[in-house]
Order: C-alpha cells, then structure tokens, then sequence
C-alpha cells in the first residue's frame, strides 16, 4: 500500500496528537469548535458522508473526501478509519494542500 503525502500528514498530525477519529470524536470536534478540518473516507457509507456535510457546512468546517477507510485508518496506525478531524489549523491548511 503506496501511501501519498496527504496520508503521510494524516500521520504527522496524529502523532502530534492533533487528530480526532471516530464518528464520535469527530463529531464532538466539530461541534465544540475544535475542528479544523475534517476528513472521511471515499468509501463511507452515504449517511456518514451526508451527516459530517451536513454538520460542517453548519459550523463552517473544511471537509475533504479522501482515501479509503482501510488507508486513512492506516495512515493514523489503526484498523479502520470512516472519519476523522485535523485539530490544528497549521496542519489541516498542510493536508488541504497536499489533497489539491
């Protein structure tokens, strides 16, 4: 599994403690203001993805489709991930850039 330089960001930001994952974290995340970014999997259920658009284009929150579960999970060195929240704005404005 060939990991590109946005997956590799995941990574740094997760191991600065930066990032929130789980439907619950992320969710908690955007509604406390923590957020600034969030990130689910291409291959999300449709609800999910309804549910994060949803709630962030309330809260004014980027969203990015990106990856696949089994990828974003790897990326953050768990299992699978559906979604997850940048909590650093620094490192959320790098991982934007590296998804463009």
């Amino acid at each position: 599994m060939k990991m590109d330089n946005a997956l590799r960001m995941v990574g740094l930001a997760t191991k600065a403690g930066r990032v929130d994952s789980g439907e619950f974290m992320t969710e908690n995340a955007v509604k406390s203001g923590k957020a600034a970014l969030v990130i689910i999997a291409g291959d999300a259920s449709d609800n999910t993805k309804k549910k994060f658009n949803n709630m962030c284009e309330f809260y004014q929150v980027p969203l990015r489709i990106y990856s696949t579960k089994e990828e974003l999970g790897h990326a953050m060195g768990k299992e699978f991930r559906a979604s997850m929240a940048v909590t650093d704005e620094g490192l959320a404005q790098a991982i934007m850039k590296k998804m463009d």
